[in-house]
């Protein structure tokens, strides 16, 4: 019998046309009648308010004022936007799209800090995980998206107990996961920064 094997395809970066497809609005482009967007929990929905914003460095330390960054989370009770979990407010989206900004390299989130999530699938052996967003990158001369997590630092206790946290054993590098807490017009901002390579290179996960 005669095999036949195909070549590899070959790969490509996401842009640098990535916010035309994906998000259009930002590059100027109104295509979409509804457009995704960076406000992953309106008001109303239960819950502290916060902002996370932060930048994408490269290698050198430039800004990526072309990345797009895609985030998840649970609500104030730990609970996901997902049919196995109840009693999650409609107005909940959990997840949120966002570019870096074109000019002041920045990306911002407006939602509700989540709550400790429950190990109701049993793998951590019933250890909670502290809060923490999921967090996916693309951008230029990145071939595979990046995932990555943004903990809270003002969370000391949650996360010394967090099992995925305790993964990276060199306390140096847990510290990239750990956004700092501000106050800003009367509103918590969250800090995190993500640097893709270099000094300080934040920690990234397998999908």
């Amino acid at each position: 019998m005669m095999v036949n094997y195909l070549k590899e395809t070959a790969s490509q970066t996401g842009g640098p046309y990535v916010h035309i497809g994906l998000i259009p609005r930002q590059a100027g482009f109104d295509i979409f009648q509804n457009n995704f967007t960076n406000v992953v929990a309106p008001p109303g929905v239960p819950g502290e308010r916060i902002v996370i914003e932060g930048q994408v460095l490269d290698g050198t330390g430039a800004q990526v004022k072309d990345a797009l960054l895609e985030i998840w989370q649970a609500d104030a009770a730990g609970r996901y936007s997902h049919p196995h979990d109840g009693g999650v407010n409609p107005d909940f989206r959990g997840w949120g799209r966002a570019g870096t900004d074109f000019k002041t390299g920045l990306y911002r989130f407006e939602t509700i800090k989540p709550g400790a999530i429950a190990d109701a699938g049993g793998f951590w052996k019933g250890r909670a995980m502290a809060p923490h967003v999921t967090l996916w990158i693309a951008a230029r001369g990145i071939n595979i998206g990046l995932h990555t997590r943004l903990y809270f630092a003002d969370e000391a206790e949650a996360n010394a107990k967090d099992p995925v946290l305790n993964l990276v054993e060199n306390p140096e590098r847990r510290k990239t996961l750990l956004a700092e807490r501000s106050d800003r017009d009367g509103m918590a901002v969250y800090r995190f920064d993500i640097r893709l390579q270099g000094l300080g290179e934040t920690v990234f996960f397998d999908a």
